[in-house]
């Protein structure tokens, strides 16, 4: 009996493995919103990663959290490291690309607590009066991704993060009180 036990334990396993390994080798997580502004008042809140304080739902889990900012003030060249808790993690972004004001490119680089290379892409597109805000993050999924992805969402755990990054971007962006230019928008 303990035989076929284990037997049927190799055989299950396995079978998550060999289905782990069907998954995609590449992932991709977007969100958009659309903000009452134009993209020119949108995007300093993007370009500039000190602005990121004021919307960034990473930077609330950590009061503790150490940063560096180094390169350009803002736009390609700007790098923003962090090491926090374990929410945060260490890791480092850099604006490799930005068209202002409608186009900028982040590498992001996880160090703990695992190790990840990614892309994030931030896109302004104007809609009359507006501005559509488009988040995504893309990169290579690893076996262990591939694992970690049949057991929970990480489109939903880094999407309702995007989601809620996004919407405090929107009330910045439009609050008189907390942006000084958006009643001029």
């Amino acid at each position: 009996m303990l035989i076929k036990l284990a037997a049927a334990f190799v055989i299950v396993i396995g079978a998550v493995l060999a289905f782990a390994a069907t998954r995609p080798d590449h992932f991709r997580i977007e969100r958009s919103i659309t903000i009452q502004s134009a993209p020119e008042h949108v995007f300093p809140h993007i370009s500039h990663f000190r602005a990121w304080e004021a919307w960034s739902p990473w930077e609330k889990l950590d009061s503790q959290i150490q940063k560096t900012y180094s390169g350009t003030p803002e736009g390609k060249g700007a790098i923003y490291e962090w090491s926090g808790n374990k929410d945060v993690g260490k890791g480092r972004m850099e604006i490799t690309d930005a068209v202002a004001p409608s186009r900028l490119t982040i590498q992001l680089d996880f160090i703990t607590p695992f190790e990840a290379h990614n892309t994030v892409d931030f896109v302004l597109t104007p809609e009359g009066n507006s501005t559509r805000v488009t988040q995504a993050m893309h990169g290579p999924s690893p076996f262990v991704s591939k694992l970690m992805g049949l057991f929970f969402s990480i489109d939903k755990m880094v999407g309702d993060k995007y989601e809620e990054g996004l919407s405090s971007l929107k009330r910045v962006v439009e609050t008189p009180a907390e942006n000084p230019k958006a009643a001029g928008n």
